[in-house]
């Protein structure tokens, strides 16, 4: 299948140096993906954009406007109304504040604008996304992509399509829609000589790296072949993929990689894409990239700290220097506090009870760094945690994670807690966006998969790994 649209995302003829250090502060006013509507909506440059759905009004403009409209002389309300309209109206304002204030009053949902509101306040809203801090990566040169919120947008508006001819529509387990889409749009505007994915489960993710590019190799290193999984119902395998599965199964670390792309005719291995999706220690897949001469990575769960069955760059690079970075296990403090309203609306975020181990340890998951699908723990000291972020430091030249697609009242997604993640790439409130790109026709279940998705470039070969 042909994705060449006229909507494309950039097709250069080298693999550019690309890079975004993708901090997302607390507030919009930073954010490397724009709020606004003119900026991030193609229909706004025509007139076209709601601005309603964008700005919410104030509650005391708003009464202050109606208290002046009764007042006003060539308003028709006859005086023995006035009275009885004011104490009304004096009556809902109580009501409403009362409501605010109260949880036993709040009917509680996980994607209701109005519900959160209720629950943490009218700047709970605008503060939701990124609130709680969002860890990220230093890299070495701060470079940053090229790709912009309108290319990702353009992106979207190609992807919806081809994702709805997916031959696997259940891909429970496995990549839900952001995640599929992060994957095409960076390999789609990269445009690498060969992919290479570590973990493919039914295929989905080989189908996706498909459709970004029709014509280049793939190599696919996973226990199970995929063919397997076609006895009990939808699968892929496709026709232009090196297989490393079932009895030819070698661990990605353990596979010669010069010899394997000297065979696919490949000299240059910053030519080559690799995708991570196989729940392994995300440092010691990056040590053992960085010796194959790798430069281009996508991890496809870059878990939070104190969630997940690995150790992740997320986990890594969560460090007291790093803005966003640290914890503190004190159960009065204000992360505290934060963290247990939360625990009402999102499935995965974390309390201080979850995310604090032995001794106060937070960092990884309760002090542990876990690899293999939560098989192995070994407990790390933070003097441990703090080396391992400064080697990946050392290497790191982009460091760029895959916001979510869209915002959690127009998913519905109840998963992933938007106050550790960046802004989305359609905010809340941008239902015409929404619909007008398609992602309205989706289930709503395809988008409760997102684990912070990351592409990173790590350092060109000449650097000795340990």
């Amino acid at each position: 299948m042909s994705t060449r649209h006229t909507h494309s995302p950039k097709t250069p003829t080298t693999m550019l140096d690309r890079a975004l250090s993708a901090r997302r502060p607390a507030s919009h006013s930073d954010s490397d993906f724009p709020t606004d509507a003119s900026s991030a909506d193609p229909e706004s440059h025509s007139g076209a954009a709601d601005e309603s759905k964008t700005k919410r009004p104030n509650l005391a403009l708003l009464i202050t406007k109606y208290l002046s409209r009764l007042g006003h002389p060539q308003l028709c309300i006859p005086c023995p109304f006035l009275v009885p309209l004011l104490c009304l109206l004096v009556s809902f304002i109580l009501l409403f504040s009362l409501t605010l204030k109260s949880r036993s009053l709040v009917c509680v949902s996980s994607y209701d604008p109005i519900s959160r509101a209720g629950f943490f306040g009218f700047d709970g809203l605008d503060l939701d996304f990124g609130a709680l801090g969002v860890p990220w990566c230093r890299s070495k040169q701060g470079k940053t992509v090229e790709w912009t919120s309108k290319d990702l947008i353009k992106g979207l508006e190609e992807f919806v399509p081809i994702y709805e001819t997916r031959p696997i529509k259940n891909n429970m387990y496995g990549m839900g829609f952001d995640h599929s889409f992060g994957l095409w749009f960076i390999t789609r505007w990269l445009q690498p000589d060969l992919m290479i994915e570590s973990g493919a489960f039914k295929g989905h993710s080989t189908w996706v790296l498909r459709q970004a590019m029709p014509d280049k190799p793939i190599i696919s290193v996973t226990p199970r072949h995929p063919e397997k999984y076609l006895k009990k119902g939808p699968a892929y395998v496709d026709a232009n993929c090196t297989y490393f599965a079932g009895k030819d199964f070698v661990d990605f670390g353990n596979i010669d990689w010069q010899k394997v792309l000297k065979r696919h005719g490949i000299s240059d291995p910053t030519r080559v894409l690799v995708f991570f999706d196989d729940h392994q220690s995300e440092l010691k897949r990056v040590k053992q990239a960085v010796k194959a001469g790798f430069h281009h990575l996508v991890f496809e769960d870059n878990y939070d700290t104190g969630t997940g069955d690995h150790y992740s760059l997320r986990q890594i690079c969560d460090q007291f220097y790093i803005r966003g970075g640290g914890h503190s296990c004190f159960r009065d403090s204000d992360e505290a506090r934060i963290r247990s309203k939360r625990k009402k609306f999102w499935a995965k975020a974390v309390d201080v009870d979850e995310l604090c181990g032995p001794n106060e340890a937070w960092w990884g998951v309760r002090g542990e760094m876990l690899d293999d699908f939560n098989k192995n723990h070994t407990p790390i000291s933070y003097a441990d945690h703090f080396a391992n972020s400064r080697f990946i430091e050392s290497v790191l030249d982009l460091y760029w994670e895959l916001p979510p697609v869209a915002g959690p009242s127009l998913t519905h997604q109840t998963r992933y807690d938007p106050a550790r993640t960046p802004i989305p790439i359609v905010e809340d409130g941008r239902y015409g966006v929404f619909q007008r790109l398609g992602l309205g026709r989706l289930e709503t279940s395809v988008f409760n998969g997102y684990t912070q998705m990351v592409y990173i470039q790590i350092s060109k070969p000449g650097k000795s790994v340990s």
